[in-house]
């Protein structure tokens, strides 16, 4: 008997390690942000402040759902929103926490607007202006129906 406890455990542990954990876009939204002004670029900008519930969250396997934005394709950069193109943060709707900047393994054939669930590794952004605040690396995706 003593065994097959052991063996449960491991198993528990080993599923726990593996699998994603599915959040929403109210999870992301616990953090604040103060403006920081750059002199090389003679501007302010909002640095953000993650709360200990978001941090928890870094270097972990995540699923979110939202939109997907296909911002320049060119250059493989895209992201996905609270919202659809229309009300996305770039164009006035919300703040930095309602987009996260994606990075693919493959990348997939989505289109702009397509409500995708996302499956990736999260990475806190605090300092680099040039990337998101929220970037998803080794993504993988499903379009949602």
């Amino acid at each position: 008997m003593k065994n097959k406890g052991i063996y449960v455990f491991f198993l528990f542990v080993c599923s726990c390690s593996f699998s994603q954990q599915n959040i929403t876009w109210k999870d992301l939204s616990k953090i604040k942000f103060t403006d920081k002004y750059l002199l090389e670029y003679d501007d302010y900008f909002m640095y953000p402040t993650f709360s200990p519930s978001v941090k928890a969250l870094e270097g972990k396997q995540i699923k979110i759902k939202g939109y997907f934005l296909d911002i320049i394709a060119k250059e493989n950069t895209y992201m996905l929103s609270k919202g659809p193109m229309a009300s996305c943060y770039f164009c006035g709707q919300g703040g930095p926490e309602s987009a996260i900047e994606l990075e693919f393994i493959n990348k997939e054939n989505f289109k702009t607007d397509d409500i995708v669930s996302i499956t990736g590794i999260l990475e806190l952004n605090k300092d680099d202006i040039e990337h998101f605040n929220y970037i998803l690396k080794e993504c993988k995706g499903i379009l949602v129906k």
